[in-house]
């Protein structure tokens, strides 16, 4: 029997939190390992962008908190790479930046497994920069200096703070927020002056970002009023005089907000990638997965359609398409049966809206109908207007569509033909939607947004109850999707046109 062979770890940084700042190496990983090994301080904005498919382990970890013992961490990566997986150990930061990265890869040496370390953005540098300040500055100082505020339990410290003291430096503590009176008090005893400027970040880079920028003296105490909580990072230093005049990421159009787009990935990454434009943090979760009908009873409803549009000898012929879903799972269907556009030929074409169209347009096809309101109704009053007896109006779309779309057409005396081409359903596992569940409890998500009535619906039997609908503020790209949200309670808002780009100018309006 032929030995299975062994698969490979990299220990990669996922950066303090901000997407953007994934480097181009881990967010590929992400999108190849067979399993990640997780840690609590990768943010759910980038656990998101996991595939639904990928294994996940989380192994999260802080201070005073392990959620799984280091040495087990090191195991579980060992007995995933013998199973013969590609596995990408994520974590915040960089992960030789205070990350044990360095454990984890003296123990796969001992293993005998390969890997790889692929440096992330660290903390120390990225928090402050998102804080307005720094690190270093010609005119107030040439270094900076990353320090643990996390000692060992039971050690003593092991940091020399009259060196410090004496450095005239950045100073940047990570992992130190409850060890923060010791440190100031000990960085005053060593000579350092009482108003020094200095700033403490809490969860830095994130839409959630707090600051608080005071001196040497008063920042314990500043600190415990605005009641800032790990994971925070701890600056001390001149250059932190510049946090107010420096200050950007609030300045942004979105900065500061959350937000949850419930699209199925394939659909919704530019909308994603506009909204993070914009300094959104963009949580992409989901709620149906669409899926092509492949089954036998299927395949021969959709070619005995097909065979009927080509042999039409009477009568005009009218394809129709209610999403870009149908246009994709329609096309990749004649792809897989080795037919083409010809299958086709003198029918015309009707679509919901422009997204659809944009979509049907990459197959070289112009639609020769769409409704000025993108709602199945509307559509079919429109159809209405162009049919009669004798023609054929064939539709290819979800198994579960509106049921608005034929009624106007059949008084019209043409013949309708309803084809499911492919099926929605819901994927998140228990442990994700705890964590969007969590985010929602914590009030860090402003604002979900729907793009259908499928799509609330996924989000209800996703959730299962984990959220409270009166918490969520819906955003919907219609009338139909906002009926459905209301229905759960869900507090709403409506974009102007049935399009992502209305829908990014309506949350621009409300947020």
């Amino acid at each position: 029997m032929e030995e299975k062979k062994c698969g490979k770890v990299w220990i990669a940084g996922a950066g303090p939190g901000d997407a953007g700042l994934l480097t181009v190496k881990t967010a590929s990983l992400m999108e190849q390992a067979d399993a990640v090994v997780y840690d609590a301080l990768v943010s759910a904005e980038i656990l998101s962008l996991i595939p639904e498919k990928t294994e996940k382990i989380n192994v999260g970890k802080r201070a005073d908190h392990h959620l799984v013992p280091q040495k087990e961490i090191n195991q579980i990566l060992v007995n995933l790479a013998k199973e013969g997986k590609q596995v990408l150990r994520l974590k915040g930061g960089d992960p030789f930046v205070f990350g044990r990265g360095g454990e984890e890869a003296e123990f796969l040496v001992q293993e005998d497994i390969d890997f790889e370390i692929v440096p992330g953005i660290t903390s120390s540098v990225a928090v402050p920069a998102y804080a307005g300040i720094p690190v270093t500055h010609r005119d107030y100082t040439s270094s900076f200096h990353v320090i643990t505020g996390h000692e060992r339990k039971g050690g003593e410290s092991r940091i020399d703070y009259e060196t410090l003291a004496r450095m005239d430096a950045t100073l940047v503590f990570l992992m130190g927020v409850t060890a923060l009176p010791e440190i100031c008090e000990k960085l005053r005893m060593a000579g350092m002056p009482d108003d020094t400027p200095a700033a403490v970040i809490q969860e830095g880079t994130l839409a959630c970002q707090k600051k608080v920028v005071s001196d040497l003296q008063n920042l314990p105490k500043r600190v415990q009023e605005e009641k800032i909580q790990a994971p925070a990072v701890i600056v001390v230093g001149k250059v932190c005089a510049l946090s107010e005049s420096f200050s950007w990421a609030e300045q942004r159009h979105l900065g500061g907000r959350q937000i949850l787009i419930t699209r199925p990935r394939s659909q919704g990454q530019t909308f994603a990638r506009t909204l993070r434009g914009l300094g959104a943090q963009v949580i992409e979760f989901p709620s149906i997965q669409v899926e092509p009908l492949q089954g036998k009873r299927e395949k021969e409803r959709i070619l005995t359609a097909l065979k009927e549009i080509r042999n039409r000898k009477t009568g005009t012929s009218w394809i129709v398409f209610t999403s870009a879903a149908g246009v994709r799972s329609f096309f990749n269907f004649l792809e897989k049966m080795n037919l083409d556009i010809r299958t086709l030929w003198g029918s015309r074409f009707a679509v919901i809206g422009s997204g659809t169209g944009r979509e049907l347009g990459k197959r070289g096809i112009r639609p020769d109908l769409m409704p000025d309101i993108y709602e199945a109704e509307k559509l079919g009053e429109a159809l209405a207007g162009q049919t009669k007896p004798g023609d054929l109006v064939t539709a290819f779309r979800a198994r579960e569509a509106s049921e608005e779309l034929f009624p106007p057409v059949l008084k019209t005396g043409a013949e309708c033909v309803d084809i499911p081409v492919y099926e929605t359903g819901t994927g998140a596992d228990d442990a994700w939607t705890e964590k969007i569940a969590a985010q929602f409890q914590e009030g860090k998500i402003d604002l979900v947004t729907f793009t259908s009535a499928s799509t609330v619906r996924g989000f209800e039997r996703t959730m299962q109850g984990k959220v409270d609908p009166g918490r969520i503020l819906a955003l919907c790209i219609g009338r139909k999707t906002e009926e459905e949200a209301k229905r759960l309670g869900m507090r709403t808002a409506v974009a102007e046109e049935a399009t992502v780009e209305s829908m990014t100018e309506k949350i621009l309006e409300i947020l």
